[in-house]
């Protein structure tokens, strides 16, 4: 039987971090081996994963450098065969590891696998559903594709081909892992399953909008790795253009936000 090791880095979330935990605790799948990485909460977020000890396979009480790199740290102490991770505010739904866990099974050509999700407020009111599109570097570049992060699931040996997170990324570590699994020659696959919760609250959207600052110059350096070349004035009808299959090839997220609006942006009630 496959090993799942699940990666939550914690920091300050105690009002949503107990809700985490017990979403990777109470799945259904028997082999699941829980990471939980905290470098200093002071909210009271280490005494709750302590009061957990007995459930979770390791708890790493160490000060990083940020978020990715306290995700190597988890990942570096996992023993398992394929990988995940889960931010301390967003959630897993019963049956989303088994689910991963039988597409890479039936899929043996697959290394990384990706479900839907649904965008859920402070008191898990459902805002929209979102879904994951099928990723290719060039699309990922032009912005023409996403995966809904909570929702992927990877193999260690894809992880490994990636070089693990990129620690001086302090914008979109996890898009750059995919990026860089990608271009490792990792396939992608998409299962038509809703496997987490990604939560909004005012936290989380002050710190999306100071991350989106930093994402150009992250997007720039891709560009030039793959095509060698910064952007010009015709990437940016060729960037519309991926959009806009993105849009026809993922017509339900495109409804969902015509109908329901934006991931961010929106007023939480």
């Amino acid at each position: 039987m496959l090993k799942v090791s699940i990666v939550t880095i914690s920091f300050n979330q105690v009002g949503f971090l107990e809700r985490t935990i017990q979403s990777v605790l109470n799945q259904d799948y028997p082999e699941v081996e829980y990471i939980v990485v905290d470098p200093g909460s002071t909210d009271g977020s280490r005494e709750l994963i302590q009061s957990y000890k007995a459930q979770i396979a390791r708890i790493i009480f160490e000060k990083d450098t940020g978020p990715p790199d306290g995700l190597n740290k988890g990942f570096a102490a996992a023993t398992g065969d394929i990988f995940g991770f889960l931010n301390s505010d967003d959630i897993l739904y019963p049956g989303a590891v088994s689910g991963a866990v039988r597409f890479l099974s039936n899929h043996p050509e697959t290394d990384v696998v990706s479900g839907h999700g649904k965008v859920i407020g402070p008191d898990e009111r459902v805002y929209r559903l979102v879904y994951s599109d099928r990723l290719t570097p060039r699309k990922y570049m032009y912005g023409g594709a996403v995966l809904i992060q909570p929702s992927t699931f990877f193999r260690r040996t894809a992880f490994e081909k990636a070089g693990r997170f990129n620690t001086e990324n302090r914008a979109i570590w996890d898009g750059e892992l995919f990026f860089d699994m990608a271009r490792a020659g990792c396939k992608f696959g998409r299962q038509n399953e809703v496997w987490s919760g990604y939560r909004l609250h005012p936290e989380s959207i002050t710190a999306s909008k100071r991350l989106a600052e930093g994402r150009a110059a992250v997007r720039e350096r891709q560009f030039r790795e793959v095509l060698g070349r910064a952007p010009n004035q015709w990437d940016k009808p060729l960037g519309l253009l991926f959009r806009c299959w993105k849009h026809l090839a993922n017509p339900r997220d495109t409804i969902e936000r015509v109908f329901r609006g934006p991931v961010f942006g929106r007023k939480l009630e």
